[in-house]
């Protein structure tokens, strides 16, 4: 059995055991996004273009770990329609060991996997996963995967999630978003995609739990697909996200 068909069989396992427990906490989420200055590697020259998003998430955190998966549905002219998705599991080594394996920011260490998927190519990742305890931060992940790629060489990426809490006078704001960086191989760039979301909690008007933001999503995308050509990225998308 190749080792992609074991990491599958394994992630899918855990997703499993996942659903079937009672989550501590969970969250799920829809996001419309707007930008005019994406790019696309199918394009002709150095054009921008017009990208509509919609983006549903779900996240979870369990007594052995946590799971976040988010599926995008984009529409723009070179591309068409196109749908990408990952689903990420990960395994508290702390909660399966019954040990406290915090030390310095760490505040536990995690087995981390993903799998990507979309028009035609999945790539699964695999890993370890940090939870970092930073001052201001509301929660923060670092992981190192290897990555066994569908239509690329095999490399490897770092991925740090962050999300920072904040208040203006009365209002509630909320800045997260990812880093994640790629290494560069025979028949690719490294890449490096930085998305961060800045929103505003316009919910809190209507009701005290409603969650309804508003603001935008700057997208710093270098070598987007690991273009070796330099297809850069760098975006601002009006946003909506509504949290169930």
């Amino acid at each position: 059995m190749k080792l992609t068909q074991i990491f599958a069989t394994c992630a899918l396992a855990s997703t499993a055991a996942f659903t079937q427990a009672a989550p501590v906490w969970q969250d799920f989420s829809v996001t419309g996004l707007y930008g005019e200055n994406y790019k696309s590697p199918y394009a002709t020259g150095d054009e921008e273009i017009d990208q509509s998003t919609v983006t549903f998430e779900y996240g979870a955190g369990f007594k052995y770990g946590d799971f976040f998966a988010f599926a995008d549905r984009t529409n723009n002219d070179p591309d068409g329609n196109q749908t990408y998705f990952e689903v990420s599991p990960r395994l508290s080594l702390g909660a399966v060991s019954g040990q406290k394996l915090a030390v310095g920011p760490i505040k536990d260490v995690l087995v981390a996997t993903t799998w990507e998927g979309g028009e035609g190519f999945n790539n699964y990742l695999y890993g370890v996963g940090f939870d970092l305890d930073i001052p201001y931060f509301q929660y923060a992940q670092l992981n190192f995967y290897k990555a066994a790629n569908d239509n690329t060489k095999d490399d490897y990426q770092m991925t740090f999630v962050y999300g920072i809490p904040f208040k203006a006078g009365s209002e509630d704001f909320l800045v997260d978003g990812f880093l994640d960086w790629s290494t560069a191989e025979d028949d690719h760039a490294s890449e490096l995609n930085w998305t961060t979301q800045y929103k505003w909690n316009v919910g809190k008007h209507i009701s005290p739990d409603t969650r309804l933001y508003v603001g935008i999503e700057h997208s710093v995308w270098n070598n987007k697909y690991g273009n070796k050509f330099g297809v850069n990225q760098n975006d601002v998308s009006a946003l909506v996200k509504y949290h169930f």
